[in-house]
């Protein structure tokens, strides 16, 4: 059999292009697809175990009710009345602000996110939680104040740079740029590049690194603080760029100029010199900058993105070759939603705003839990379960435990599809259209509409067939004209200009669109997600339209459906669009039009991040005397993705990984069962005495305490992380800092 079908993996960010053989409506044989022009024959080991993804004992087939403590099966129509009922009741006794959704899309695929949000606005609600507002807002809102969009965060333009700053980035296992593995072994071998890796352990990226600082876990702040001032103390700092392009750097400098660097870096247990020479060289050279989750889930996680965008300005790193660039993109991957415009909500219990469009999952429990008169009561979750993904987890089973209604849409009989009320069976990413808006490219842009190679079996249906109907049963959706239907079934073009014609005819009929198109021509194309990726192209704004002609389309009426073509003729993915390389400023979006480095409100957080304060803060606390990683990226997780643990058989996958000098001083054995603790709750583990470690912290991995088949694989490392061990600002769990014990199991 030589029957190979483009695809891609689903299970990361990266989305690597691969390859699939079916027999039998079975992944039998998975490969890399060397002609994917974006990861080009680059795959790893989890992309080569999508089969365990898509064919597993808890695949969902048909929509299903709890009655008592049983799931009994319903047709469609049930559901999805019986849903919009409860909908009406709830919103009409409590308002819009009782409902919330959460997930939609996930990282394999992102079309039903307008629809989920289409039907969430036209019932008043903004409250939309997603995984992204557990690990990136943070990022965002600093951007968004100093680049004016939270959506135009910056990445390193690794092609151009040499001088690569990870730190909190195990690039090697977490990935986060297309073929990560052999960028980094391409800037690690080249003698006119360095890689620097800062990162309380050594991890597989550090090992590889010219430059390792294992820094105290916690300091990542103060350290940055330090970088800042040694530049600036000693004069290194890009004063032409500052004068061209920033403003406000005489509000900032001050932070900086007397600080004590010195005495900043023996609390982060570094070498003072190492420090300088590095700041040094990232001031001097075409360096370039990448975070990760170390930063943005560690201390001060909102306030350390914030010096990292200093840092970057005031070497003039920012917006040039080599250095942090904003990327181009078909579709940004949120709103920009500034808090200090009242138009935005804020959650009622815990005064969270949204930053993105999205609201932190870290806060759901209480919003549920709340006594407050406007109190979450009805939460619709697609592509998203939180009972293993986010914090607190014993919270969240306790929060959903008091609402009124409980909807799941996934591919799998999930932990939290278990606690719903109904479960509806999704497609799952290789059986329908989609694509993704991740934009991890610079120049180029990327898109890959990838197909369905696999059938679906049962009566599963797309996502965003799933909320189109649901916004029936609800009756969003407008009186649809039979011209429109019939335009739908003679031509695109026929089709464009008659949904252009009929949305001009009433301004509400826009809010509605996404089901429109899916209700006509989605149905025609079969797919609602790939009607939507036609329509979302004949709308791109100017700047797109220029992206794409640099990159060989015709400029014109017919660019889009040209576009869409294409992408359609080229399942292995292709570069619909180009940014303008030397021209990266023209993204910024404040009202002066360069960067503006003051924040006010975090001025008092700078300020209290001095030598002083974080050695007090950061003190051995003698119930819990070590530091959790609680999460950890490596071949042998997937998020919860994948159910089935036959993929890691023969693996050590969830284990707790320590020191071999605090194993001996607390006498403890590898492959021993012992308990870590925290003051969320415990969880007895396997131990795995190893290097990996930093003396006086534990890592547990992520993506485990999965039941499958009446058994639990794993532990679920979020029975030990609290909800309200979160950033201020952004509401990011510190996952990077949990003060923790661990002990033997009598």
């Amino acid at each position: 059999m030589d029957d190979w079908r483009k695809t891609s993996c689903v299970l990361c960010a990266q989305n690597c292009g691969l390859e699939v053989q079916v027999e039998n409506n079975r992944m039998v044989k998975v490969r890399p697809d060397k002609d994917n022009p974006r990861s080009q024959g680059y795959a790893c080991r989890k992309g080569l175990n999508i089969a365990y993804y898509q064919h597993h004992d808890q695949r969902l087939t048909y929509p299903l009710k709890k009655v008592g403590k049983d799931f009994v099966p319903i047709t469609w129509d049930q559901a999805l009345t019986e849903i919009a009922e409860k909908l009406r009741t709830i919103i009409a006794e409590h308002g819009s602000r009782s409902l919330a959704v959460m997930g939609l899309g996930g990282l394999g695929g992102h079309s039903e996110a307008v629809f989920g949000l289409r039907l969430l606005r036209a019932l008043g609600s903004q409250y939309y939680y997603n995984a992204l507002a557990g690990e990136l807002t943070g990022l965002y809102w600093g951007y968004g104040r100093t680049v004016g969009r939270q959506y135009n965060a910056t990445i390193p333009d690794h092609h151009q740079t040499d001088m690569l700053v990870a730190i909190g980035w195990n690039g090697w296992m977490s990935h986060q740029i297309p073929q990560a593995r052999r960028i980094l072994n391409q800037i690690a071998k080249d003698p006119e590049k360095l890689l620097v890796v800062i990162d309380p352990r050594r991890s597989e990226t550090a090992e590889k690194a010219d430059i390792h600082l294992a820094l105290r876990p916690g300091t990542d702040a103060l350290l940055t603080r330090a970088m800042i001032a040694i530049i600036l103390q000693e004069g290194w700092h890009n004063r032409e760029y500052i004068e061209r392009h920033v403003s406000q750097f005489e509000r900032i400098s001050p932070w900086f100029r007397e600080f004590d660097a010195r005495e900043a870096c023996k609390v982060c247990e570094l070498d003072f010199d190492q420090v300088r020479e590095v700041s040094r060289l990232f001031a001097t050279r075409k360096s370039s900058l990448h975070p990760d989750l170390g930063v943005l889930m560690g201390r001060h996680s909102t306030l350390t993105t914030y010096l990292e965008i200093i840092l970057l300005t005031v070497c003039g790193r920012l917006g040039v070759p080599g250095g942090n660039v904003i990327p181009g993109y078909l579709m940004p991957m949120g709103s920009h939603s500034d808090e200090r415009n009242s138009k935005f909500w804020r959650t009622v219990a815990t005064n969270y705003p949204a930053i993105m469009g999205m609201y932190p999952p870290n806060v759901l429990p209480e919003e549920i839990s709340s006594d407050h008169p406007e109190r979450l009561r009805a939460v619709l979750i697609s592509s998203s379960n939180p009972l293993r993904s986010f914090a607190d987890t014993t919270a969240y089973e306790e929060a959903f435990s008091k609402l009124d209604l409980l909807v799941t849409v996934d591919i799998a009989m999930s932990e939290t599809a278990r606690v719903s009320d109904y479960v509806l069976p999704d497609l799952s990413a290789y059986e329908r259209w989609d694509t993704t808006y991740f934009s991890w490219d610079y120049p180029e842009i990327y898109c890959q509409m990838r197909r369905p190679v696999i059938k679906a079996e049962g009566e599963c249906l797309e996502g965003s067939e799933i909320w189109t109907r649901l916004a029936d049963k609800l009756g969003i959706i407008p009186e649809i004209p039979e011209s429109l239907q019939e335009a739908a079934q003679k031509s695109r073009l026929d089709y464009g200009q008659a949904l252009f014609s009929y949305a001009k005819s009433d301004p509400k009929i826009v809010a509605a669109l996404p089901f429109v198109v899916a209700k006509t021509l989605g149905k025609e194309m079969g797919s609602a997600n790939l009607a939507w990726m036609w329509v979302l192209l004949q709308t791109v704004p100017k700047d797109f339209r220029a992206n794409a002609a640099r990159a060989g389309f015709k400029p014109g009426p017919t660019m889009g459906d040209d576009i869409f073509q294409a992408l359609v003729d080229h399942p292995e993915g292709m570069w619909i669009g180009c940014a303008d390389p030397d021209n990266n400023f023209a993204n910024l979006r404040t009202e002066d039009q360069r960067i503006n480095l003051y924040i006010p409100e975090v001025e008092e957080w700078v300020g209290s991040i001095t030598p002083e304060l974080e050695q007090k803060q950061l003190q051995t606390d003698e119930d819990y005397p070590f530091i959790l990683m609680a999460g950890r990226h490596m071949d042998m997780n997937a998020n919860t993705l994948i159910r089935n643990p036959e993929w890691n058989k023969g693996h050590r996958a969830c284990t707790l990984a320590m020191h071999p000098d605090d194993a001996a001083r607390l006498d403890l054995n590898d492959q021993q069962i012992v308990r870590a603790a925290t003051e969320a709750g415990s969880v007895d583990i396997e131990l795995e005495i190893t290097p990996a470690a930093r003396p006086g912290t534990i890592i547990i991995p992520h993506g485990f305490g999965l039941s499958y088949n009446e058994e639990e694989y794993g532990v679920n490392v979020n029975q030990l992380t609290k909800k309200t061990h979160r950033d201020p600002i952004a509401g990011t769990p510190l996952h990077r800092y949990v003060r923790c014990r661990v002990e033997k199991v009598e």
